[in-house]
């Protein structure tokens, strides 16, 4: 275990070197200069250029990529073009909402998908089983940021049971913050949960047709304790992994949902740099991005052992 560990750390090395260049060139030959831009509209050649020079710009691209990538070594991901403070400080300020999104959308995607998915399996070709899949078709056909805004009309608006946009940090009450983090999470989480419902239902299927579950019930077994301590632990492998691989499902509808919702995150830091042609924190947050979702696959992979004792490494 301890061998494969270290083989798949150092395996994540070729993998963040290959997004670093892809990133940093896709930026550069984009079209746009961030040097005009900050410059303004009316400036002229000479103020770009000088510009250019103050950030960098004008050196040659493979320069700025080594002086790019041995900050990034150092943990230094550089400084904002336009606010001209670090990097690192910024998405420091903007890692809370972000994290309490993320955490608050698995809790309820992972905690309604599971035990839907369970149901609709045990209860197959019957109407719980036709919901789902229903839901489950819904979930993935009608877009994330239509979903936001229905639900920000009826709960929000008709309703008045929830704020419309914001976020408040735990500092300020646990409600509150809450609060702010229902209709976000919910908008964010219906994709993730028809994902997990099919996949949960489509590996129960298979679970309950086995021997051994023939047997448990023939024994007279509880059908509680046959579908989570029998079926659903030999059928986590397939619901785990595609736990893993939704994560990025939610990094990329993080960016949608902060916006809709007005949520100062990585999301919405994410969409302003970009806006602005911000190199450093747009390569600084990809590069972020990428990281978490690699560590999140080497946690499914070793996961496998200990929810399926028949793998080993």
């Amino acid at each position: 275990m301890t061998a494969y560990i270290v083989r798949r750390l150092f395996a994540t090395i070729p993998v963040m070197v290959v997004v670093a260049v892809f990133v940093f060139f896709l930026l550069r030959i984009a079209p746009g200069d961030p040097a005009a831009i900050i410059a303004g509209e009316d400036a002229t050649a000479e103020a770009i250029e000088a510009v250019r020079a103050k950030l960098g710009l004008d050196r040659p691209v493979l320069e700025q990529f080594v002086l790019w990538t041995w900050g990034l070594l150092q943990g230094d991901f550089g400084v904002s073009i336009f606010s001209n403070l670090p990097v690192t400080r910024l998405m420091a300020q903007r890692m809370e909402p972000t994290i309490a999104l993320t955490l608050s959308t698995l809790l309820v995607a992972v905690g309604l998908a599971i035990p839907t998915g369970v149901i609709a399996a045990w209860k197959a070709r019957r109407w719980p089983d036709r919901v789902v899949m229903v839901f489950a078709v819904m979930g993935f056909a009608v877009p994330g940021f239509l979903i936001a805004y229905v639900l920000i009309w009826i709960f929000a608006v008709k309703l008045g049971w929830l704020p419309v946009q914001g976020y408040r940090p735990i500092a300020e009450g646990f409600w509150p913050f809450v609060e702010g983090l229902i209709l976000p999470s919910l908008a964010l989480g219906v994709t993730y949960m028809a994902l997990i419902a099919r996949i949960t239902r489509a590996s129960m299927l298979d679970v309950l047709s086995q021997d051994y579950i023939r047997t448990a019930n023939s024994k007279g077994l509880a059908t509680t304790r046959v579908l989570l301590l029998h079926a659903l632990k030999n059928a986590a492998v397939p619901i785990v992994t595609v736990i893993g691989i939704g994560i990025a499902l939610l990094i990329s509808g993080v960016v949608i949902t902060e916006t809709v919702f007005n949520i100062p995150g990585l999301g919405r830091l994410t969409v302003d740099a970009v806006l602005k042609r911000d190199y450093p924190i747009v390569q600084g947050l990809i590069i972020v991005f990428a990281g978490a979702k690699v560590l999140v696959n080497l946690a499914i992979d070793i996961s496998y052992a200990f929810l399926d004792p028949r793998i080993r490494y």
